[in-house]
């Protein structure tokens, strides 16, 4: 048998999502001076790369991004951050993801940012696919997809136009 993949997002409109997307965290944190971007490895660090260009076009703020590795098979095993605690303590964080499928990975992160005092503290998600098994949400996200369990979304971020998104 073989599996079929359909584009649901091609490039223009992942970038729109992104900037719209962008603009939603800039209102979000108009107040703040700087915000903390951490993203998920490894999908979620390369969506992460692209809020951040936007959010420096339109907006004042200083983005401090960090990289999130979590064993997604694992996730109750060590998650670790590419900056230290401190760079996050007391600030705004917004953990991001490409895909929101169970939830399991959103909410241990979640968990470990709520190890240390934040100011403000939010999710963002490209796609959220409405299965999830924990109580977590996205708080910003650029398209909802019902899917069956047996479907898989694959996002792929490439060079020269190259990024979509696919049901498969």
């Amino acid at each position: 048998m073989t599996v079929t993949k359909n584009q649901i997002l091609a490039h223009d409109e992942i970038a729109h999502k992104i900037k719209r997307i962008a603009y939603q965290i800039y209102e979000t944190f108009v107040d703040d001076n700087e915000i903390v971007l951490a993203g998920i490895a490894p999908g979620g660090i390369f969506l992460t790369s692209k809020i951040r260009e936007v959010l420096e076009k339109i907006s004042p703020l200083k983005v401090i991004v960090c990289e999130v590795k979590i064993d997604k098979e694992n996730p109750l095993s060590s998650i670790t951050t590419s900056i230290p605690e401190e760079m996050y303590s007391h600030k705004s964080v917004v953990v991001i993801d490409d895909v929101l499928n169970s939830g399991s990975t959103l909410i241990y992160t979640v968990k470990h940012f709520l190890n240390v005092p934040l100011k403000k503290f939010k999710t963002a998600v490209l796609v959220d696919r409405n299965h999830k098994r924990f109580p977590v949400k996205a708080d910003f996200k650029g398209i909802s997809l019902s899917t069956s369990l047996q479907e898989k979304v694959i996002v792929t971020f490439g060079k020269n136009n190259k990024d979509a998104v696919y049901l498969q």
